[in-house]
């Protein structure tokens, strides 16, 4: 399955006035992870905005374990979790850098949708033949 590592350092718009960090701000950095993994299964920007095909958020789960503050570096995993024939799952894991602490992990499921006509699509065969 695809995988791949992030990183990101908090920034101080990533923070509330007590400088740690606000849940906004981990969507932020596991959509940046997001991204790059699907670069690597054949969904780069250029490619999306040519096909006019993009894999589409339809639901996030998250727990937030330990919050990151101002300052921290944070490394973010992405993998290819799980495939289906219409959608497919990302996982999601934010370890701080310094201590190796687990902050936060999630669970992105997506699909494949058409613009413009917003129509959702079977994800590709060669897919499950690769990472099935």
């Amino acid at each position: 399955m695809p995988a791949l590592e992030t990183r990101e350092e908090v920034m101080f718009f990533d923070t509330d006035c007590g400088g740690v960090v606000h849940n906004l701000a981990y969507l932020r950095m596991i959509e940046t992870c997001r991204t790059r993994l699907a670069a690597l299964m054949g969904m780069d920007l250029l490619t999306m905005s040519q096909t006019q095909v993009f894999p589409v958020v339809a639901r996030t789960e998250i727990d937030y374990k330990r919050p990151a503050r101002l300052g921290d570096w944070i490394t973010i995993r992405g993998r290819l979790d799980e495939l289906a024939r219409a959608r497919f799952w990302c996982a999601f894991e934010m370890i701080r850098e310094s201590d190796g602490v687990t902050l936060v992990t999630a669970r992105q499921s997506l699909a494949l949708v058409a613009m413009p006509a917003g129509k959702p699509l079977r994800l590709p065969a060669e897919w499950a033949q690769k990472w099935g």
